[in-house]
């Protein structure tokens, strides 16, 4: 055995002591500064005068080493000489150490208030569990969402909204990036920041979920191959919520859930008791770009009705205060909206009627779905003259299908979502499309993931080509002008969305090159995950989806009105009901129509006319007028189309 030395011993002890904290620290440096004090006060005893016995010596040492003012009173060299070392230690141990502990503890207490380890005192608040790409543009919408906020805060009797953030890392950086953000900016105060993972129960208590008014969990990206998944992170969160409302015999708090995989909803809903929502991200993004391909211009809607900023969004209101009226009525007293449609009670389901005949009857535990620009305009208003009651009869059947043959779709990169786009692809039975996937991930693993997704049964021809469409050679001799349809995703391999959408912007003007060298252009549809770059490619012609935003409005609108939720998946799934592009000479309209004429032209098809696709684009670029003045004449041209809600 090796023999320790004393030093070794007394350094290990003080060393076990300074680790403690800030109070065993100043411990410490109180016992060294009661040394020097007794040693100095020693050394100067023997002088005698002015000293009368040794508690005297020593409190002149404590003086000298706490304040150097002291000096110039000492008489002898010796007494100046202990002093004066009194003085130089008084530097290093009383000032410097005790000035450096108490800094470095208050640096730490400042750290963690930063971090948000401080439980909140709330009720009825918003909790957003997790810190990801669509945190910013989701309380970008909540918090600009002014009309269906206060009626959220009126049905919860409290008259400010308060979001709560658990963040894995909470930070005074993300303060600033709250800031900074264009949809929050001031608004920021309303926003509180906590430090924890969602899969911590301990955080979860953090955040206050129980006295939560909502809880909205978004989507995390991870590794691929990674065994640990934002479904898997949900559903350990949604499990914690209810076990710790049983412990404390609480009740639960609506939890809108955000999950990648459309197969886990029976786990979500086993795993979670209390009132849920769940928005399927993956197959959300997965069902537009398919309707886009079916019926191309509709990524405009989408990034309309489906992202915050100017245009129309789609209301959901009680039908309480509109009892008795029929839908027809409802529309001639709401001339600033368009009314799709209503929701009626079918046992805890609703069942989805868009569009509704005019003389649907309102009953109050109805809702009713509306398209406006702002939420004020699907409320009465005495000063705006009704309109005329339009007649629209029962909906009917009248698809438009695509050209005939086979569709053949080029795809350039992977995510997670191409296993569901496939799926999608597969929904639709009566169609025929052949899908061409380029990546540089392996082939086989990419056949794996969507056999894993699909069972192995898919209607769809899938091709698997090991290329990379950033080099012009390799993406040259795919051939893309021999395709109907291009789609460029974002990676969600790389590091951030910035680096993922840099890859996809520079494959896109490359693609272009390729493109420009043909007669017929193929539709081209590009997916980008950070919303900074969307007017990077303003003017360029290509669809464009930004998926964190879609995402981040669906969640954010469902957390206020959570019929919604049924009302998109009508819109955006096979069959029922669907937004679909027009000719003109397909209706009988007169040579000079305002869009009061075309909507009652429309409705005797049992259709609601939505607006206009221009196809020459005005001077910002956009193709698309929704819920145009009803006395504004369109001035149809033969290219133009009519924007219509149909039945598929």
């Amino acid at each position: 055995m090796i023999p320790f030395r004393f030093v070794d011993r007394v350094k290990f002890i003080v060393e076990r002591q300074l680790v403690k904290g800030a109070g065993f620290q100043l411990l410490v440096v109180g016992v060294f500064i009661g040394i020097i004090s007794l040693v100095g006060g020693l050394l100067v005893i023997p002088l005698g005068t002015p000293f009368e016995d040794v508690g005297d010596a020593i409190w002149w040492a404590f003086l000298r080493l706490t304040d150097p003012g002291y000096l110039g009173d000492d008489v002898g060299n010796w007494q100046r000489f202990v002093s004066t070392i009194l003085t130089v230690s008084g530097y290093v141990v009383f000032m410097g150490t005790l000035v450096a502990i108490l800094t470095r503890w208050l640096i730490a207490k400042m750290t963690d208030l930063e971090r948000g380890l401080t439980p909140v005192t709330l009720r009825n608040h918003i909790v957003v569990l997790g810190w990801t790409s669509q945190t910013l543009p989701l309380l970008g919408e909540l918090l600009g969402s002014s009309g269906r906020m206060r009626r959220f805060l009126e049905k919860r009797e409290t008259n400010r909204l308060r979001l709560v953030v658990l963040s894995e890392h909470a930070s005074a950086a993300q303060v600033h990036e709250l800031r900074d953000e264009p949809g929050i900016g001031r608004k920021s105060r309303q926003i509180i920041l906590r430090a924890g993972a969602a899969i911590q129960p301990d955080a979860l208590q953090r955040v206050a979920c129980l006295d939560a008014a909502a809880v909205i969990v978004p989507s995390a990206s991870h590794q691929a191959g990674s065994l640990v998944t934002s479904d898997v992170e949900t559903v350990k969160a949604l499990l914690s919520i209810a076990a710790q409302a049983r412990h404390l015999g609480a009740s639960l708090p609506f939890v809108i859930a955000e999950i990648q995989d459309v197969r886990k909803l029976p786990v979500i809903e086993r795993a979670y008791p209390g009132e849920v929502e769940v928005v399927a991200g993956d197959a959300t993004i997965s069902r537009l770009m398919v309707q886009n391909i079916l019926h191309p211009g509709l990524s405009e809607i989408y990034n309309e009705l489906l992202t915050a900023g100017e245009g129309c969004e789609i209301y959901i209101r009680g039908g309480d205060a509109l009892a008795g009226l029929s839908l027809g009525e409802l529309a001639s007293l709401r001339p600033q909206a368009i009314v799709l449609g209503i929701l009626k009670r079918s046992g805890k389901a609703w069942m989805v009627r868009m569009p509704a005949s005019s003389d649907t009857v309102i009953e109050a535990g109805d809702r009713v779905v509306m398209m406006a620009r702002d939420y004020t305009e699907t409320e009465s208003d005495s000063k705006v003259p009704p309109l005329p009651v339009i007649t629209r009869g029962e909906p009917a059947s009248r698809a438009v299908s695509l050209s005939g043959g086979v569709h053949r779709i080029l795809v350039l990169g992977w995510n997670r979502r191409v296993p569901s786009l496939i799926d999608e692809f597969s929904s639709y039975s009566q169609r025929r499309f052949e899908v061409d996937l380029v990546s540089v991930v392996p082939a086989k693993e990419r056949e794996q993931e969507i056999d894993r997704y699909l069972g192995g049964q898919r209607d769809v021809i899938c091709r698997h080509i090991e290329a990379d469409y950033m080099v012009e050679g390799e993406l040259r001799r795919v051939g893309p002008l021999n395709y109907d349809s291009i789609m460029l995703l974002s990676s969600d391999r790389l590091a951030s969305g910035e680096e993922a959408d840099a890859r996809a912007m520079v494959g896109y003007l490359q693609l272009e090159d390729l493109l420009s060298e043909g007669d017929r252009r193929p539709q081209l549809i590009m997916e980008l995950s950070d919303p900074d770059n969307q007017n990077l490619l303003m003017g360029h012609q290509s669809e464009m989806l930004i998926s964190p935003m879609i995402i981040s409005h669906v969640l954010a609108q469902v957390a206020l009105r959570r019929e919604l939720r049924v009302v998109l998946d009508e819109l955006f799934t096979v069959g029922g009901a669907e937004v679909q592009f027009r000719d003109p000479q397909d209706y009988p309209l007169p040579a000079s129509a305002d869009f009061q004429v075309l909507e009652k032209t429309v409705a005797a098809e049992g259709e609601v006319a939505l607006g206009i696709w221009r196809a020459q684009p005005d001077s910002l670029g956009r193709h698309l007028a929704l819920s145009p003045p009803r006395d504004e004449y369109l001035d149809l041209n033969s290219a133009d189309r009519l924007v219509v809600l149909c039945n598929a």
